[in-house]
């Protein structure tokens, strides 16, 4: 049959019921604009999450960790080594912090195609001194310019330049909440004491404000050069190497290659944030469950419309059926029932979609924990968009291939005499 004459026959069906073809194109446009808007949301959100965790950790750390010696002296005595050996209380051996050989291991990565970067880095315990009381804290030593290209450090610097840190001899920038617990401003000077009882005055050049409220308590950054001379240790002094990959993904398998290769403890992304990713997956896998079960819904309301639609239209179908329409002619006018309905249904979907993510990438989110956040967080990744406007024609054609199917095998004979 004509194609053309199946459209317009299944615009006229549409048309004769266009309230019915009204509510069910509504169904579809706001299960496709809550699918989007929630999808693009929650994406957002993730992202910046996301971002507060990933933006702050290298992909890989390279460092040396405290931890008790394995081999313990009567494991090397011949006379007990058919012997179990229980040793309680066991202590950590001398372990050094600093990373040996450091310069000679960053010049190794710089050579590695896969890195992106290297950002050195020095963790001193130290205590602040406010009056008699003693603010146990943390000073990084950091390679300024390196940490704000890979890890976006100047974005939560609050009252000052990052490269402050490089330009004023014997500077530092507080934590927020350690800013707040000694009532420091930009200028003044704060007392430090080493672990060693040894102590440095440090000018306050800013702020730091991670977002964490609880590591801004205690956390505070200087320059390499700084922070090797509260310690009093030479210039190759480093505790830290932080690495940055072209590939993330690759990250678990480069870190127990570095750690072999450099003789010291590499930790991956992947397994110092499990918990985390965990979250953000949890979080994405619900937001597609919700968007996917609204689709379902609009389909079964489609479905009862098809079916009602059938119902009423008997005596057309019959007719079609006895001027020449097949039972395949008769089931496609349906199917282009049900695929029209969810496509204009679906399209309106996907432009209110967007205007409410417009909407809420607008509203006011103001928090002292995210300084840099100013609205609503929203990701317009096309993917959704795509997911969308194909769910609505998937949906919509098995919610109208049962009605469609029906309608195809009705005897216009039967139908005729019952009238």
């Amino acid at each position: 049959m004509n194609s053309r004459l199946i459209f317009r026959i299944a615009r006229s069906l549409m048309l004769a019921r266009w309230s019915q073809t009204l509510v069910a194109a509504t169904g579809v446009t706001f299960s496709i604009t809550m699918f989007i808007a929630l999808l693009s949301f929650m994406s957002g959100l993730n992202n910046l999450l996301d971002g507060l965790m990933l933006n702050r950790t290298a992909h890989i750390r390279i460092f040396n960790e405290i931890k008790p010696n394995v081999r313990q002296p009567v494991n090397s005595s011949g006379e007990f080594n058919k012997c179990y050996n229980f040793i309680r209380s066991v202590k950590a051996s001398n372990t050094r912090l600093e990373i040996y050989n450091s310069s000679a291991i960053i010049q190794a990565l710089k050579k590695d195609g896969r890195v992106d970067g290297i950002a050195p880095k020095i963790t001193a315990p130290v205590f602040f001194n406010d009056g008699a009381v003693e603010i146990t804290a943390v000073i990084y030593g950091i390679d300024v310019q390196a940490e704000s290209r890979l890890f976006h450090f100047g974005d939560y610097v609050n009252n000052c330049n990052p490269l402050d840190l490089m330009n004023v001899p014997n500077s530092i920038i507080l934590g927020e909440g350690l800013a707040a617990k000694l009532l420091a401003e930009p200028g003044d000077v704060v007392q430090v004491t080493t672990v060693t009882q040894q102590q440095f005055s440090l000018k306050v050049a800013g702020f730091f404000q991670s977002g964490v409220q609880e590591l801004d308590k205690v956390q505070s950054f200087t320059s390499i050069g700084t922070a090797q001379k509260i310690l009093g240790k030479p210039g190759d002094y480093i505790t830290d190497i932080q690495v940055r990959l072209h590939d993330i993904n690759k990250a678990p398998a480069i870190a127990r290659e570095y750690a072999q290769l450099f003789q010291a403890d590499a930790e991956d992304i992947q397994t110092a944030n499990a918990q985390f990713e965990t979250g953000s997956f949890v979080r994405t896998l619900i937001s597609y469950m919700v968007g996917i079960t609204l689709l379902i819904v609009a389909g079964f309301g489609i479905y009862n419309i098809l079916n009602m639609m059938i119902y009423e239209k008997m005596d057309s179908i019959a007719i079609l059926k006895a001027t020449g329409f097949s039972g395949r002619d008769v089931n496609r006018i349906f199917l282009v029932i049900a695929l029209g309905i969810g496509f204009f249904g679906g399209l309106m979907g996907l432009v209110f979609g967007f205007l409410f993510s417009l909407v809420i990438d607008q509203i006011p989110f103001i928090t002292a924990a995210l300084p840099t956040v100013r609205t609503y967080p929203v990701d317009y990744n096309p993917v959704f968009y795509f997911i969308g406007s194909s769910f609505s024609i998937v949906t919509t054609y098995l919610a109208g291939w049962a009605p469609a199917r029906k309608a195809s095998r009705i005897d216009p004979v039967i139908i005729i005499r019952g009238r």
